[in-house]
């Protein structure tokens, strides 16, 4: 019953998508089933967790493939908890299905640790290659492959940045998740920089929106402060809280994703999750034509957006610096 309920509100949540297939395809008799497991970081409400799903489904169906006549899609929505990533990654890995889709570090490690057999295709995650989720990107060589996204050395951009767009600040709170491997290598990465840029870096390790709030309260001190928001699921299921907590503190803060930027965040770095989404699909359609994941080279971004929010720097008193703003990819007003 309850894989039940969670499918119908997973095809509820499709809605529109649903709805724009062709009729013609939805009349065709039952082909071979084939079944795709999906492994999402946020909640199923979340906007965001939404665009990207839809998109996902979407390409499916250009591609051939209709949930509920050739293929049955099970997803599930850990919302960055590590204890219902492992609970629903043990479910999805029970099914057996023809692929799973895993959706960042925090799901595919626990996911490889259950699997060597089923299929993979994960999206967003950071250096694969360096975390061991695969040997190499043009050779992945097990059974997992995907869409990474992005080199550590990235994370150096978002100080820099920082740096550009808020010069006066000298102390920066960096939000991090200390379970993620991805989380390490991006402070040691902003560790690396930060003298250069005469910047104090202050870690702040955070497991719950508890850990947050505090955590980011206790850091405020002067107003050179800053902060930066590196990638990861509990920084996205509790962007609320952070982007409220950095207009409560006046601090000028960098995020590595859009939505926090376009959701009133001063600045974002980073590459198009829904189109990870996208891309995500042919390979999913590849695999389930019979190519294996070790064949299938992991794909690095294609674009980094750099996103201003100009509402957001005006509340903060910051003069956004003309040459940044001809950089910029988009600009929020």
């Amino acid at each position: 019953m309850a894989s039940y309920i969670r499918r119908r509100k997973f095809l509820a949540m499709l809605g529109g998508a649903a709805a724009a297939w062709p009729l013609r395809a939805r009349a065709q008799q039952p082909d071979r089933m084939r079944r795709i497991g999906v492994l999402m970081n946020l909640t199923a409400d979340d906007p965001e967790s939404q665009r990207r799903i839809v998109a996902f489904v979407q390409q499916l169906q250009q591609l051939g493939w209709t949930d509920g006549r050739n293929l049955r899609l099970d997803a599930r929505w850990s919302a960055g908890d590590a204890e219902r990533i492992r609970k629903n990654t043990a479910e999805l890995v029970a099914l057996a299905p023809d692929v799973i889709v895993a959706e960042g570090s925090a799901s595919l490690a626990p996911l490889l640790q259950m699997t060597r057999a089923i299929p993979v295709v994960f999206t967003i995650v950071p250096d694969p290659v360096g975390a061991g989720f695969v040997d190499s990107l043009a050779r992945p060589g097990g059974n997992a492959t995907g869409f990474s996204q992005f080199e550590y050395g990235l994370s150096g951009k978002w100080l820099e940045l920082l740096n550009e767009i808020a010069p006066h600040v000298t102390r920066v709170a960096v939000l991090r998740e200390p379970g993620l491997t991805a989380a390490v290598a991006q402070f040691a990465v902003l560790q690396a920089i930060a003298p250069t840029l005469r910047i104090e870096l202050v870690p702040l390790s955070v497991r719950d929106a508890a850990d947050i709030e505090h955590n980011v309260a206790a850091f405020v001190r002067s107003p050179s402060d800053g902060m930066i928001v590196t990638s990861g699921p509990l920084a996205a299921v509790h962007r609320k809280l952070i982007l409220a907590l950095a207009v409560r503190y006046k601090l000028p803060a960098v995020y590595a994703v859009r939505f926090m930027a376009a959701a009133g965040g001063l600045l974002s770095y980073g590459p198009d999750f829904v189109e990870q989404y996208r891309r995500a699909a042919g390979y999913v359609d590849r695999i389930l034509k019979g190519e294996k994941p070790a064949d299938l080279p992991v794909q690095a971004p294609t674009k980094y957006d750099l996103v201003v929010n100009l509402k957001t720097a005006k509340a903060l008193g910051l003069e956004v610096p003309p040459m940044l703003l001809a950089r910029a990819d988009e600009v929020i007003e």
